[in-house]
């Protein structure tokens, strides 16, 4: 992944964040849950670090995605042609736009750069890999869960998309481990006929 590309993925997520909400359809709504956890900017900049080949360019790449995330989804907050002059979509002042710009925009720097090296470092072949690749399963199925629990039936779908995603993470644990435990049988097999001949 080249860096604009990164870059335009940073965007993406947040025109997805900000905008879903603008409409009323449960396709829209759902995105909009899923764009709004930490989870799904968490494997941005995973997949982001996992695409580089240098370890300090893949922290650098993975937090400026986040951050141009960061200030698209409060810049469409804005700019939101529901909202009333001065206010965001969600009633929040200018102020308060710019202040939340700001605070996650460190955070984006904050926390990106340690989950590209992280998805830099899940390249590593086995075990090493492994558990940085089970990172973003972790994570989501933490974030989801501890959405099932403080806010269930709060949101229209949302117990039923928490549910599905927290499924889904498992899941993908399981095909990395299983993955994994496959690469290595067919290597010891490998090497196993390789001594005998």
């Amino acid at each position: 992944m080249s860096i604009f590309l990164a870059l335009v993925a940073g965007a993406l997520i947040g025109a997805l964040g900000a905008l879903s909400g603008k409409f009323d359809t449960p396709i829209f709504h759902i995105t909009g849950l899923v764009f709004s956890g930490g989870w799904s900017w968490a494997c941005l900049a995973f997949l982001v670090g996992y695409t580089r080949r240098s370890k300090i360019e893949s922290a650098v790449v993975a937090s400026s995605a986040l951050a141009v995330g960061v200030v698209v989804y409060y810049t469409l907050k804005w700019l939101s042609p529901v909202a009333p002059i001065g206010m965001s979509a969600d009633g929040m002042e200018v102020e308060g736009v710019s202040s939340g710009m700001l605070a996650w925009g460190i955070a984006a720097f904050l926390f990106g750069a340690p989950m590209g090296l992280f998805g830099n470092l899940a390249r590593i072949p086995g075990i090493g890999g492994l558990l940085f690749r089970l990172l973003v399963p972790l994570i989501a199925f933490v974030e989801t869960s501890a959405r099932l629990r403080a806010e269930a039936g709060d949101a229209a779908f949302g117990d039923v998309t928490w549910g599905t995603i927290r499924v889904l993470a498992v899941l993908v644990a399981l095909a990395l481990v299983g993955h994994m435990v496959w690469q290595w049988a067919r290597s010891a097999r490998k090497g196993a006929s390789q001594a005998s001949s």
